[in-house]
């Protein structure tokens, strides 16, 4: 398969996927089990979107495979543990060598638990608030193709969403790191036309209960 297509063919299972999980089996795992499958676990999706704005600046190859580096700092993502983070642990994650040691992003971390706890007390969870900015099927591409994908940083929702949360307090929160969020908990399916994963996503998400 062609680069242009945005796919590749494993060698060891003949299946075909989006080119951009290729590198290691990990991140092709990811891609075949997590990325744009609906996740409406609340612990989850707070872990998502700070991870999302950890990997500002890097790849999110770097961000995975320190992922269970961050779980064990940052509390397996337990917001309400999180929220209640003082100095003390601001000064133990930056001198965690198995996370990404950014000052800023810790502390966007502490103050986003905060902010979910919030969100919590108003609309039941985080998943329900999340999922409330889904876009509507009509809006999607019916096909999604390489060359969409690669063009499509961001969406109406997302800067929708990103506006919201920002409004809300959240911080590493803008229009591109929400849609990021949103592509891999499955508020919206990028796997592209002809990957294996696709359909598969899809029909996790007709099986969906949405969080109320």
């Amino acid at each position: 398969m062609t680069p242009a297509q945005g796919l590749f063919r494993s060698e060891d299972d003949g299946l075909a996927r989006c080119a951009w999980c290729q590198g290691t089996p990990s991140y092709r795992h990811y891609h075949d089990h997590e990325w744009g499958f609906p996740v409406t676990d609340d612990r989850r999706l707070f872990e998502k979107i700070c991870l999302e704005g950890f990997q500002s600046g890097l790849s999110w190859l770097t961000i995975l495979n320190k992922r269970e580096n961050f779980r064990r700092a940052f509390d397996q993502f337990d917001a309400e543990r999180v929220a209640r983070y003082t100095q003390s642990d601001i000064d133990r994650l930056l001198a965690d060598a198995g996370i990404v040691r950014h000052r800023g992003k810790i502390e966007s971390t502490i103050n986003n638990a905060q902010r979910v706890l919030e969100l919590r007390r108003e609309f039941g969870s985080l998943a329900a608030y999340a999922w409330r900015h889904e876009p509507a099927a009509k809006t999607r591409p019916r096909h999604v193709t390489w060359a969409a994908l690669k063009a499509m940083t961001t969406s109406a929702e997302s800067v929708a969403l990103s506006k919201d949360l920002k409004k809300r307090g959240w911080t590493f929160v803008g229009p591109t790191t929400v849609y990021a969020f949103m592509q891999a908990m499955g508020l919206v399916n990028d796997h592209v036309k002809g990957c294996s994963a696709r359909e598969s996503a899809l029909s996790a998400r007709t099986r969906l209960v949405l969080p109320r």
